[in-house]
């Protein structure tokens, strides 16, 4: 071999580093959470659950009842949404049909704002009755010990913000099977080394908890109302004020609603193309987890078995201890093997999107299409000025 293919055969091999990592990280991320999540007896503060709902998601009723069900002594549900939006006369029967829970409907945001959740965000944190907000997406569904395990880490002052792991009820079709081994395999154990290397200085919108305060601290979601990726900005904030930020090893769940792989690659493509324009030379260095594109090059460039062996089994053998670390061991999840063999597929989807996200200067949000100048979506078209022909 020529020293270039030596020089090949060295850098496929930097994955195997990014995946021993993921590894090392799970395994102390997971040792370390539980011991530190204990079953939370004496600490109830009285906590608003803000809901900015839009759309109908589906099962959104047992969704929205389940926060209804909560072993918890004093908490409200408030919902915003606008009043022609079809969920809203379904918070108005499970109003109804909950009457001794504390819930309450607000209609319409009253904003104007690019990110129209942020908006209804904005007001849901100004009414919001108590201190201490669980903020939750209309796709969300937990279980009665939901509000005493993730409000547990706010009896710490100096943490300022909490959220949670999460996973599909329950996948209908392959593409959502697609989707849900690609966040145990890769995002997951991604947001595991990010933990490891940085701590967690983000939060899912799956499950935000934080403080007035908090939120206060960094100026209102008014701040983050043009914005994209709003949940990750609303824990950077709190972070950025000094206050940690913890991951709970909580397991909620989300109604996956991928109706087709055009969904999918719309969606992660999106997501792609926000990180490379917030974030680009980190996202430049996505190419070096990447493990599956750099073995097929290794055996490309030398085809024995010893190399097909140690680089396509290495790879594959790293990424099944990585999804049975982070599913099945960390996050008690069934069925994952049998979803095995999706990952290598999802791995060069992946890959794929990550190329393709370095085509696009702007994102789509909701038919519009959007710069990020600084983080603030800018519209790629600006609108008439008033009076213009």
């Amino acid at each position: 071999m020529t020293a270039l293919h030596y020089g090949i055969l060295a850098v496929a091999a930097i994955p195997f580093i990014y995946y021993v990592l993921a590894i090392s990280s799970t395994v102390r991320y997971f040792l370390q959470s539980r011991k530190e999540l204990r079953p939370n007896t004496d600490f109830t503060p009285p906590v608003s659950c803000l809901k900015p709902i839009k759309g109908l998601d589906i099962e959104a009723y047992e969704n929205y009842a389940s926060f209804c069900r909560q072993d918890y002594p004093n908490y409200e549900i408030v919902f915003c949404a606008d009043p022609d939006d079809p969920a809203f006369p379904l918070v108005e029967k499970l109003i109804r049909e909950f009457p001794d829970c504390n819930i309450r409907l607000l209609s319409g945001s009253g904003r104007n704002a690019i990110n129209d959740k942020v908006a209804r965000l904005v007001r849901l944190t100004a009414e919001a009755k108590y201190d201490i907000f669980v903020i939750t997406d209309g796709d969300v569904r937990v279980g009665p010990e939901y509000l005493r395990t993730v409000i547990s880490p706010l009896r710490d002052p100096k943490v300022g913000a909490a959220t949670c792991l999460y996973v599909s009820t329950k996948e209908n079709n392959l593409v959502e099977e697609l989707q849900s081994i690609g966040m145990i395999s890769d995002f997951f154990a991604s947001t595991m080394v990010a933990w490891n290397l940085d701590g967690i200085k983000f939060t899912f919108g799956q499950t935000i908890v934080t403080r007035r305060e908090s939120v206060q601290g960094y100026g209102g979601y008014t701040v983050i109302e043009n914005r994209p990726a709003d949940d990750v900005y609303a824990g950077r904030l709190v972070a950025e004020q000094g206050y940690e930020v913890k991951l709970l090893p909580y397991v909620v769940q989300s109604v996956a609603d991928f109706h087709s792989f055009k969904d999918l690659l719309h969606k992660r493509i999106r997501w792609m193309t926000v990180q490379r324009l917030m974030r680009p030379w980190g996202h430049v260095g996505l190419i070096f987890t990447f493990g599956l594109p750099w073995a097929l090059l290794a055996v490309a460039m030398h085809p024995t078995m010893w190399v097909a062996l140690a680089y396509l089994g290495g790879y594959a053998l790293c990424r099944v201890v990585i999804t049975w670390l982070v599913g099945v061991w960390g996050m008690k999840q069934h069925g994952i093997w049998k979803k095995l063999p999706l990952i290598p597929i999802w791995d060069a989807i992946a890959f794929l999107l990550w190329i393709g996200s370095f085509a696009r200067n702007t994102i789509r949000w909701r038919g519009v299409d959007y710069f990020i100048r600084e983080g603030i979506l800018v519209p790629a078209v600006p609108s008439p000025r008033p009076g213009s022909d």
